[in-house]
């Protein structure tokens, strides 16, 4: 192992939505199949291959994106996503709409005939495929997400940094441990519980009552993490406020639960997999086959160039 080694691990429905909403649907293949979310996301690694040189690279996928023991300890959990999309829709939702859903076969078609390797894990999420392998890897990790709950892993002794791409892939932030000091006043590993007092309604997660983001982080700030937060308002001895105190004993139910929610899995079981990114890819004919079916010649071009390129800097 050599120190120009590095590690990308894409939160791929994160990246095929915000392509299929994106990108103008009037991009097709030969057949009227529409295409604007394979399209988009293969231009999306080929920017970000192109300009971070990754030696490995890892897909992780949602096998289950709402799993039943989150929803079970947190029956909120994602509820709104379920709800039918409609209209022009949003990244933010993930009931997968039709025309996404044809795509999501051809998107695995070429993430393998490319040999990137796609990791999912029943029963989890991405985020925990992502937590497992980011807390488990050996080299630096780049964590390419539009989720801020990931930034729970930022870890910058393990050389584990997070480039969020909320505001799209071309303006995406390099997320270190500064940052996430400086944006929300917590350090990275608290950050888990800092949006959990905050609550986050993208995720169904109610929060603490009356606990906002300038309360969570003071909370965190003189008592590090949930379970001392509780126990402080459980004293009376403590020099907890009467206002704080409140808020936190009447959500002792939540408190006792959502920490497992919106915490990320660092230990689950993924198998083996290669994660070493090719300079080509194995089967060319494959990937020309797949181009011209798909009609996606300029963006397949454009990765394959990208993963030619040197990565020893």
């Amino acid at each position: 192992m050599t120190s120009s080694q590095r590690l990308m691990v894409l939160d791929t429905a994160s990246m095929y939505f915000r392509a299929f909403y994106g990108v103008p649907d009037s991009f097709r293949a030969p057949d009227g199949t529409p295409v604007n979310a394979v399209r988009g996301l293969v231009d999306f690694i080929a920017r970000l291959v192109g300009e971070y040189h990754p030696t490995h690279l890892v897909c992780a996928w949602d096998n289950d994106w709402r799993p039943q023991w989150r929803v079970d300890l947190i029956p909120s959990y994602k509820a709104h996503r379920v709800e039918a999309v409609t209209g022009a829709g949003s990244p933010d939702i993930e009931e997968v709409p039709d025309p996404l859903e044809v795509q999501i076969p051809v998107i695995l078609e070429v993430l393998e005939a490319l040999d990137i390797a796609v990791v999912g894990a029943d029963g989890y999420e991405a985020d925990d495929v992502i937590g497992t392998i980011a807390t488990g890897a050996e080299m630096p990790v780049d964590v390419v997400t539009g989720d801020r709950d990931l930034f729970q892993l930022v870890d910058d002794e393990a050389g584990v940094r997070v480039l969020y791409i909320a505001r799209g892939v071309g303006r995406h932030e390099r997320v270190t441990a500064s940052v996430v000091r400086e944006k929300y006043a917590v350090e990275p590993h608290q950050y888990a519980d800092f949006a959990t007092l905050r609550g986050d309604a993208s995720d169904g997660l109610p929060g603490v009552a009356g606990v906002g983001e300038k309360t969570a982080a003071t909370l965190l700030q003189r008592f590090g993490d949930i379970a001392a937060i509780v126990a402080a308002a459980d004293d009376p001895d403590s020099d907890m406020g009467p206002g704080p105190r409140g808020k936190i004993k009447a959500a002792r139910d939540y408190l006792a639960v959502a920490p497992q929610v919106v915490a990320v899995a660092r230990d689950l079981d993924l198998g083996s997999f290669d994660a070493t990114l090719p300079t080509t890819p194995p089967d060319h004919e494959r990937v020309m086959e797949l181009s011209e079916r798909w009609g996606l010649d300029s963006p397949l071009a454009r990765v394959v160039t990208a993963m030619a390129e040197p990565r020893d800097d």
